[in-house]
């Protein structure tokens, strides 16, 4: 058995029937070029002989007796293919308004904790572009997976154990054979003095942390009071406790929806280098220049910027674990500010600085921490801030979840379909009724928002918005300077005045004139001369 760390196992408490936490992603599929028979096949026998290279898709939940701890992570061998990669068809034409809008109907519902926790959908019927070569065929897939198996970049580490560089699947060795163990019927008391076990361990372990935590605390607070400084002649502008009432902050239900779009990476790095800020200061300007307008047609004035709640990864470099390690920082969007460009450069403050204060707590973050009691307390909790609708009263954290996930650079495949796009699916949760991610992925940033219907019923105005917002930094960034070539300095030339030059020569030569030279020098001088013209000298 494996424990789930108190992160892990937060996103289970935190899940209830409006509140569904399983992150996603929609891409969609080239096939290739006079592709026979039905991918479905092809996707499940790909996916099923590769599973045994990630984790999440061959193990399952077992509870804890009477819940009084964190449950487990055991071996699941008996895995239905047909339940866990599915398939559907876009009504026609199939346009990408219709897949974004099933997308958002398949990520409204929870997973069966009974089974492993993931679901792929193979959707047929997805229109291909106007230019594209006769023939050409393209499939969406969406994939979903709870927030207990993996954080953003578990889900990178997935995609490379199933998918390729190449058109060619690549060669993967079988999986090992396990000697059978009845994994799936521990006793109570085994599970019971496990789960004890396990609770001592994280006890012992938070307490070591104490100290540190401690004295990065104080920092924490020290820093908050030194935050509104001036920093390189500019201010940077001041983070509330409580982000302002907007009515994107208010209790979800469980219908959801989804909007997508693309931007080149390119020109988000055209807008990064020519202001001095980095990707995610530009991707966090065009989420606020769009929320800004959308929110001010709707009637909400602003007085105060509205915050985004931005993850923060705590992995190592090379960290593949497929778990959680991840906090939260919370950056101002500056969105009071009218000018774009200086609303990106007071985002940039901003990020700095809380880049500054989540760098300094990163070592002491804790992502494990005492379960005993946590599955009641913490789902008891969360099913009453739903139910009572506390988040339609009370001040939020923070307004939006912002997160930006690297991708790879180059071209994936799967089962030989050539992946064009990488649209993350995010959870949107009481109180943040939006939750935009971005991904980039071979030379594109995938910008995916997922938001509840009820609260945004015009979702894909907003990113209508943020596309226009991306435009318009484009436009008002400065271009690059162009340095003119230096020319060499040339030597300094002494002037010398013409008339006295040649007033001086005359002078010499009536001087010479006058003196007398004896008969063998002149002759001398003479011959010399004839030699010079003759070229004999």
């Amino acid at each position: 058995m494996h424990h789930l760390s108190g992160l892990d196992a937060s996103f289970l408490y935190l899940e209830t029937p409006e509140q569904p936490m399983h992150v996603g992603s929609l891409n969609i599929y080239e096939l290739p070029p006079g592709f026979e028979g039905d991918f479905l096949d092809t996707l499940r026998q790909h996916i099923g002989a590769r599973m045994h290279l990630a984790p999440v898709f061959q193990r399952k939940l077992v509870n804890m007796p009477f819940e009084l701890a964190n449950p487990v992570w055991v071996a699941d061998d008996d895995i239905d293919m047909e339940y866990h990669i599915r398939s559907t068809v876009l009504p026609k034409p199939g346009s990408r308004a219709q897949l974004d809008k099933l997308v958002g109907r398949l990520h409204s519902s929870l997973l069966d904790r009974s089974r492993p926790l993931w679901e792929f959908y193979v959707i047929e019927g997805v229109q291909s572009p106007a230019d594209s070569p006769p023939g050409t065929r393209h499939v969406a897939f969406y994939s979903k997976v709870h927030h207990a198996a993996l954080d953003g970049a578990g889900g990178i580490a997935l995609a490379n154990a199933i998918m390729d560089i190449g058109p060619v699947p690549r060669h993967v060795r079988a999986a090992p054979s396990r000697r059978f163990v009845p994994t799936d019927n521990f006793g109570v008391a085994e599970l019971a003095m496990a789960g004890i076990k396990n609770t001592a361990q994280q006890t012992i372990k938070l307490v070591k942390t104490v100290p540190a935590l401690a004295s990065a605390l104080v920092g924490l607070v020290r820093a908050g009071r030194e935050s509104n400084r001036d920093v390189g002649g500019a201010k940077a502008p001041k983070t509330n406790w409580f982000a302002p009432r907007t009515p994107i902050n208010v209790s979800v239900t469980n219908q959801r929806f989804f909007a997508s779009f693309s931007v080149p990476l390119e020109k988000i790095k055209t807008i990064a280098k020519g202001n001095e800020v980095s990707l995610n200061d530009v991707v966090l300007a065009i989420c606020s220049g769009a929320l800004r307008h959308y929110l001010a047609d709707r009637g909400c004035v602003l007085s105060d910027p509205l915050l985004a709640a931005v993850p923060v990864s705590l992995r190592e470099a090379g960290n593949t674990d497929l778990n959680n390690q991840v906090s939260m920082m919370r950056v101002s969007l500056a969105s009071t500010v009218a000018d774009p460009l200086e609303r990106l450069r007071c985002i940039k403050l901003s990020s700095a600085a809380a880049k500054a204060i989540s760098a300094s707590m990163k070592s002491v973050t804790p992502t494990d921490f005492p379960s005993l009691g946590a599955p009641w307390l913490i789902s008891g909790l969360a099913s009453l801030f739903g139910r009572s609708k506390l988040a339609n009263t009370m001040p939020p954290i923070a307004n939006v979840a912002i997160s930006n996930v690297p991708g790879p650079k180059f071209a994936l495949y799967m089962a030989g379909a050539r992946v064009l796009t990488y649209y993350p699916v995010p959870i949107a949760v009481h109180s943040m009724a939006l939750n935009v991610t971005v991904q980039s992925y071979n030379g594109s940033l995938d910008f995916g928002l997922t938001a509840c219907r009820k609260a945004l019923p015009d979702l894909p105005e907003l990113a209508r918005l943020m596309e226009a917002a991306h435009r318009e930094l484009l436009k008002l960034t400065p271009g690059p300077v162009v340095e003119r070539p230096r020319e060499h300095a040339a030597a300094p030339v002494t002037i010398v005045p013409v008339k006295p030059l040649v007033a001086k020569k005359r002078a010499a030569k009536r001087t010479a004139a006058r003196k007398p030279v004896a008969p063998l020098k002149l002759v001398i001088g003479a011959t010399r001369t004839m030699r010079i013209k003759r070229g004999t000298a």
